[in-house]
């Protein structure tokens, strides 16, 4: 008999809902890396040409893509 397990989640309860937006922030900006941390806390890392580039640390998901979105909005804006 095969047993399945239930799907691991690097998310928690509190940000699953921000998974979606997750998928389409990377997908509208594939050169920014996000990902958890073992801290518990999300980052984000933007490659510069020439530098080592800059990195973003929040606490949750949901924080950390309203910054982004909300810096990403000031450079284009």
């Amino acid at each position: 008999m095969a047993r399945t397990r239930p799907a691991l989640s690097l998310v928690s309860g509190d940000d699953q809902d921000q998974v979606p937006r997750l998928h389409r922030f990377r997908e509208a900006h594939p050169g920014i890396v996000i990902g958890p941390l073992e801290s518990g806390t999300w980052q984000a890392w933007f490659p510069a040409e020439g530098k080592a580039g800059r990195a973003v640390t929040r606490w949750s998901l949901r924080d950390l893509l309203d910054d982004l979105e909300d810096d990403l909005a000031g450079e284009s804006g």
